[in-house]
């Protein structure tokens, strides 16, 4: 390894030790401010909560034993939506990149059910499905699939063109160009489209567990709202935030590590 590239390569760390102290610094300061303006009263804390109350609440959770049998219904939740909205739209956007047709054919179907207010199908869910974890789920699909789908498609149909020819100028067939060149060519698009769908399936699984659920974070936002607990509804977010932070940062480290 040259002395350049040993400078170059330390400057890189140099300057993510600094975007991460800034980040930590900036986190810790919000905090601090929020804490102040509540302690003083210049924020209404019963409204707005606080740090300190909201870290009381998750520890308060955690003696009553609830904070990790809720934890984990809503990371059962995700993580099966996910992976199953993940899968779906995979395997559709090369089924549709395969067969173009059939994309002209659903296309405004998949645009109708893309439009659709999904927390509007809530009640149909809960009575087909009934008022438990497959309603859920499926609520998070109707989210995270199609978003998938339409991501990894896009980055199919737009692979390098001459790339393409190239491959059919040595007789390749569509199957053999897909499997080795379409896909391996869009890996970037395909962990983009899972990073999204995270997100998507955190939505959907929350947006379920405030029509059906007993259990999970999202009934604990929605229990919190009812009895007017807002340290509660604030504990429920941060907890959100960090199960989202932790899900997306572990594609990350799978991104880096293609």
């Amino acid at each position: 390894m040259s002395i350049e590239h040993k400078l170059y390569l330390k400057k890189l760390k140099k300057e993510k030790v600094f975007i991460i102290s800034i980040q930590i610094l900036i986190t810790l300061l919000f905090l601090l401010i929020w804490e102040v303006l509540s302690k003083y009263n210049i924020i209404n804390s019963f409204i707005f909560s606080s740090p300190s109350k909201i870290i009381n609440t998750i520890y308060n959770l955690y003696l009553e034993r609830i904070l990790f049998i809720s934890i984990w219904v809503t990371v059962k939740e995700i993580l099966i939506s996910f992976i199953l909205g993940s899968l779906i739209g995979f395997v559709l956007a090369v089924i549709f990149y395969m067969v173009p047709i059939l994309k002209k054919i659903f296309d405004p179907f998949l645009t109708l059910i893309n439009s659709l207010p999904k927390v509007s199908l809530g009640p149909l869910l809960i009575i087909w499905l009934g008022a438990n974890t497959s309603s859920i789920i499926v609520m998070s699909l109707l989210i995270n699939t199609i978003v998938t789908l339409i991501s990894i498609y896009n980055g199919l149909i737009n692979t390098d063109s001459y790339k393409i020819k190239l491959f059919q100028t040595f007789k390749a067939t569509k199957l053999q160009t897909l499997i080795y060149l379409v896909i391996p060519h869009n890996k970037e698009t395909i962990l983009s489209s899972l990073k999204l769908n995270i997100s998507m399936s955190l939505i959907g699984v929350i947006m379920g567990e405030f029509l059906v659920s007993k259990a999970g974070i999202g009934y604990l936002i929605l229990y919190g709202t009812q009895v007017f607990n807002l340290n509660l509804v604030m504990s429920g977010i941060i907890l959100i935030m960090i199960i989202s932070f932790i899900i997306y940062e572990f594609i990350n480290f799978l991104e880096k590590k293609k």
